[in-house]
């Protein structure tokens, strides 16, 4: 979003300085995710919903965009360790290269930095709402650990991880953005459930990318969920779906630390087939129009028509 261009620019400066710290593994460690990049996703989403809410852009809502996003990558931190991933942003995940008990420690930091940039913003609202988000995101978290090895998850758990773990700080971002601009309770409403629902979106199209999206390349990041045995839709539609002996099979590869080499392969195969790629597609495609149709109901201002376009590409990305 060009409009953005010189707030982000300025958040890019925050996440910088407020990395900084005289103990060196912190910006060390920090700024070699940070600076990976990333979308950027939920800062952008943080000024465009105070934009698109008659805002114009100033001092708070950029500390507000940082603050989010040092809380995502905060839980980016921890969540390598937990799944003992290899790789993030296409580089070794840092508990690779500073080890685990650093890595947790430095996403405590940038958890503690950004509570003190919302301070800042002088708003208790953008507080409670940041706060109350950071304690659902690690409830998210740990709800989806117990959920490791149950292959008949029930839908309603996998949606209450998914709002959780992902759609509550793209609401908070969104809610506490359009606050910046706005005291229309309504209008802040209304962007909070376009991120709730964007949220929702983005993350079932994750979890379908996993599985290959709806192509048939398969990429080197796909079957990082299969590997840690993490029960999303696409396994939860095929399972359904499937036949005695697909169940046998998600039973085995998800309920049960057994898996062969060609069991992804025959995984992705069955999302296919059973037509739960489509399905999972479908779901997301519903909560892309609930974003747009909560978007509808805010004010229209710049960046307006910007999110709505976003809520497309959300669920674009599965082809």
């Amino acid at each position: 979003m060009v409009l953005l261009a010189p707030e982000l620019a300025d958040v890019e400066r925050l996440l910088a300085e407020r990395a900084a710290s005289p103990v060196t593994t912190i910006p060390d460690l920090s700024s070699y995710l940070i600076a990976a990049g990333g979308k950027r996703l939920r800062p952008v989403l943080t000024l465009a919903s105070a934009r698109a809410v008659g805002g114009k852009g100033g001092d708070a809502v950029c500390k507000l965009a940082a603050a989010v996003e040092f809380i995502h990558t905060a839980t980016l931190l921890h969540d390598d360790v937990v799944d003992d991933s290899d790789l993030r942003r296409g580089k070794a995940a840092a508990k690779n290269v500073w080890g685990a008990s650093a890595s947790i420690l430095v996403g405590d930091f940038l958890f503690a930095r950004s509570f003190t940039l919302m301070t800042e913003t002088r708003d208790l609202r953008i507080l409670d709402i940041l706060s109350r988000a950071s304690c659902v995101i690690a409830e998210g978290e740990v709800r989806q650990l117990a959920a490791i090895g149950k292959p008949d998850l029930a839908l309603p758990e996998y949606m209450a991880i998914v709002e959780a773990k992902t759609a509550a700080l793209f609401e908070a971002a969104a809610r506490a953005g359009a606050y910046t601009a706005t005291d229309d309770d309504d209008a802040a409403d209304a962007m909070g459930e376009y991120g709730r629902r964007l949220g929702r979106a983005f993350q079932i199209v994750d979890d379908l990318l996993d599985y290959g999206g709806l192509t048939s390349v398969i990429g080197k990041t796909v079957g990082d969920d299969f590997r840690e045995r993490k029960i999303t839709l696409p396994v939860i539609y095929a399972r359904e779906a499937g036949s005695a002996a697909d169940r046998e099979f998600w039973d085995r590869v998800m309920g049960e630390p057994d898996q062969r080499d060609s069991d992804l392969a025959h995984a992705i195969h069955l999302i296919r087939a059973t037509g739960a790629a489509e399905r999972t597609l479908e779901t997301a495609r519903t909560e892309s129009a609930a974003a747009r149709a909560a978007l509808a109901r805010a004010a229209r201002g710049p960046c307006h028509d910007e999110l709505g376009e976003l809520a497309d590409q959300s669920v674009n990305r599965a082809f």
